[in-house]
């Protein structure tokens, strides 16, 4: 890159983003559960939009911010428990900056569309617990005394919860669980065997 373009790219930078940063900074505190990432997340975000942008500056600064901050949190997310939960199916390469892609997006929307839909889908308290357990990050024992239940049961909840969600992520429709035939078929095998 030349002195010109570099030039360039930190005065479009600081003409464009910095001023930014009060309404860049609100949207990642509404939207990451730690509030004391958000000065690491920011800075993040700043690097992979100057990065994109030495390649070529976008033409609409506030939609390409905000499309690397969602893009982040996303794969963020992926990262951390609700990895196993939520598998995107992006490609993880660094050698290119294909964040804005609107086949990326498309597939992002689809599906956390079908996570959204899949968890909202499960009994009451399995989401609960799933919630609780693996979204919020709360442990095995806080879950069970906040509910008032026993580590077994959120132990047995979360294994449900995440095998349906699987199950949906996959693109399979979950059999709905019935916990009395299950229980009732689990008694017959054993006047049987």
């Amino acid at each position: 890159m030349s002195p010109l373009q570099q030039k360039l790219l930190d005065t479009w930078f600081v003409q464009e983003i910095v001023p930014l940063e009060h309404l860049l900074v609100g949207y990642l505190r509404k939207n990451t559960r730690d509030p004391d990432s958000v000065a690491d997340l920011r800075q993040d975000i700043y690097v992979k939009v100057y990065e994109a942008a030495e390649k070529e500056i976008p033409l609409l600064a506030k939609p390409f911010l905000f499309a690397v901050a969602r893009n982040l949190l996303i794969d963020r997310a992926r990262q951390s428990q609700v990895a196993s939960i939520v598998a995107l199916g992006l490609p993880d390469s660094d050698d290119y900056v294909d964040e804005l892609s609107p086949e990326r997006h498309a597939l992002a929307r689809e599906s956390l569309g079908c996570f959204a839909r899949a968890l909202a889908a499960l009994p009451p308290r399995c989401r609960e617990v799933v919630e609780l357990r693996k979204i919020a990050g709360l442990s095995q024992r806080a879950v069970a005394q906040q509910l008032g239940i026993s580590e077994g049961s959120v132990e047995k909840q979360i294994a449900k919860g995440v095998r349906c969600l699987a199950d949906a992520m996959s693109l399979t429709t979950p059999a709905p669980v019935d916990e009395a035939e299950t229980k009732r078929q689990s008694r017959s095998r054993g006047k049987f065997a």
